[in-house]
């Protein structure tokens, strides 16, 4: 038996970074709010303090803070002629769960995307004519400028006090920021995190190749800061556990030290903890969802919640699944090219490195925070010819130490046995003398890389499994020959003791090994209702009432870390909410 709940202004599903954000805003335009989260009501007070934050094991291995895939997980295929198989133990992402969701546990880097890829597909047109985009290759503008979203931008970079330097100010190029970057009307609200010694080695190196070296933006505080919520954040230690742990001192950005403070304080929002939703209640006639259904995990009890808005601010299989399940929008085909919901699902072409050995040089790896690097951005994006090559895209290249805890930090040079005395010979000689220089490259959408819902495999709910379909393709595949060609040259440029070859991804893509929790797409923002699910406001074109938040909106992913663009968009959507929707519900767009 399902319970009928009161209605109320808002729903927010969700409340990782997205949901806090939008939560926030709508309680300060005067609506009453009602968080759903599926998990605990994790606060850095109780559950992020010394000792017990610093659990290698429970966190970092046994992944604490991470969706339960024996509950709720995804299939797998590589292709649409084959048969998707659920993933039963999470590897090469990991969706977080509990108060603050993916927000809690995440490095910190906070990049915004490049105005060239804010209108991808018109800029590649432009530049190397109407023909070079393959047709299998489906990339789309986004509808909203980088010059539209800039202040949103800023004022993200300061509710997390992002440390960093500007390489644009104004139009003004600044050595020592990313000169690569779209012009900001602002400095960094913090400066940037003392270098590393990797880094410091970077820095010679790229100079010496005449490339432009910069600071990684960070959301690990580089002093004591306090932001525009009134809410202050400490200063980073260093201690090397923040990928996958909650921070002991308040200075890594999360929405439970940057925003949840004061939403807890407001009476017009309520938190509900373990609030699994189950769907969504949706009139297609009156294109509205009228409800949200979810289930309280403690005691299997069913709710319906019913509100004048809902805010999906779930991660990305979520946000596709509840709108997948209730049918709201045309589901994909990848053999027409038809319909848009699960289309241009991206992910991101990670864990390429280049390990440099230095018997010389003590590198401290344990001193470190999550977003601790130094950067080019030389072959990001378009910021280098593409005529000839193959392939349109590249990656950020960067050095840095974001942490030396033992359990995984082993770096030995190739060759070495995998186990035995030689192995501890060789952990105990370059564990404090070796480092990675890593690459994080761009994901384009292909035709035949989607999400739908699975016909064999359910969840814990009774639900159908999102069946990602996802391969790494041509244009993947010389986009990372050639980072990594880029990668060995300034390792050697480094004059190390010993370097190992690029570690390049060849093949399938694996769902085993890391490689980032950057997954995008499915239900993407566009002009265009027949290609797009919502619109430059993040409101579906099918229900006017349901605006859809995070980096499922993205139709092809950049070589950057989501946040800032996500935490950006969120601003930007609710600055529209409160500001036009809520005066006069409907669509913001015209259909």
């Amino acid at each position: 038996m399902t319970t009928i709940l009161k209605e109320v202004d808002a729903v927010v599903i969700g409340v990782g970074w997205t949901g806090s954000i939008m939560a926030r805003e709508l309680t300060k335009a005067g609506l009453t709010v009602v968080g759903l989260e599926r998990g605990a009501k994790r606060m850095p007070s109780e559950d992020f303090t010394l000792p017990n934050v610093r659990d290698d094991l429970k966190y970092a291995v046994r992944q604490e803070l991470f969706q339960d895939a024996q509950e709720e997980t995804v299939s797998f295929r590589h292709s649409p002629s084959e048969t998707a198989l659920p993933v039963r133990r999470l590897g090469s992402f990991l969706p977080g769960t509990g108060l603050g969701g993916a927000g809690s546990h995440w490095n910190g880097l906070t990049w915004r995307i490049l105005p060239s890829d804010h209108k991808l597909r018109s800029h590649l047109t432009e530049r190397y004519g109407r023909n070079a985009i393959p047709s299998e290759m489906t990339i789309e503008d986004f509808p909203v400028s980088y010059d539209e979203l800039e202040p949103y931008y800023d004022h993200f970079e300061k509710i997390c006090g992002v440390s960093g330097k500007a390489g644009n100010l104004r139009g003004q190029k600044i050595v020592g920021g990313n000169m690569f970057e779209g012009p900001r009307q602002n400095e960094y609200p913090n400066k940037p995190l003392t270098q590393t010694m990797a880094g410091s080695i970077m820095e010679k190196a790229c100079k010496d190749l005449g490339y432009s070296t910069f600071s990684g933006p960070s959301a690990n505080s580089s002093e004591v800061y306090t932001n525009p919520e009134g809410l202050t954040l400490g200063a980073c230690e260093f201690c090397g556990h923040c990928e996958r742990f909650g921070c002991e001192a308040n200075a890594k950005a999360s929405p439970n030290v940057c925003i949840l403070p004061n939403l807890f304080s407001e009476p017009k929002f309520e938190l509900r903890n373990y609030a699994y939703v189950k769907e969504l209640v949706y009139d297609r006639q009156a294109k509205k969802v009228k409800a949200v259904r979810y289930v309280d995990t403690r005691t299997g009890e069913e709710y319906e919640q019913p509100a004048g808005l809902v805010v999906l601010g779930a991660y990305v299989f979520n946000n596709n699944l509840l709108m997948m399940t209730a049918g709201i929008g045309e589901q994909y085909d990848p053999a027409t090219g038809k319909g848009a919901l699960g289309r241009n699902y991206c992910y991101q072409l990670s864990g390429n490195t280049v390990t440099v050995f230095f018997e010389d040089k003590v590198i401290n790896p344990f001193m470190a925070s999550g977003a601790h690097t130094t950067n080019i951005d030389d072959f990001n994006g378009d910021n280098f010819d593409h005529g000839g090559l193959g392939f349109f895209g590249g990656a950020i290249i960067a050095a840095g130490t974001t942490n030396g805890r033992p359990i995984q930090t082993r770096p030995v040079p190739s060759g070495t046995p995998r186990w035995g005395r030689e192995w501890k010979q060789a952990t105990a000689k370059w564990y404090n003398h070796a480092f990675n220089i890593g690459a994080s490259g761009c994901s384009y959408a292909h035709r035949e890389n989607f999400l739908d819902l699975d016909p064999t495999y359910k969840d814990v709910l009774g639900r159908p499994l999102v069946r990602m379909t996802y391969n790494f393709r041509e244009n993947d595949h010389k986009l990372v020959e050639y980072i990594g060609a880029q990668m060995e040259r300034i390792g050697r440029a480094m004059n190390p003791t010993k370097i190992g070859p690029a570690s390049v991804r060849r093949g399938n893509y694996s769902v085993v090994p890391y490689q980032s929790t950057h997954n995008t797409g499915g239900t993407i923002t566009g002009s265009d209702p027949k290609t797009s699910v919502v619109n430059r406001y993040l409101q579906a074109w099918q229900a006017d009432n349901l605006f859809v938040m995070g980096a499922s909106v993205f139709p092809q992913n950049a070589s950057y870390n989501p946040t800032g663009l996500v935490g950006a968009l969120a601003y930007w959507s609710a600055e529209a909410i409160t500001k036009r929707y809520i005066k006069n519900p409907g669509p913001l767009v015209p259909v």
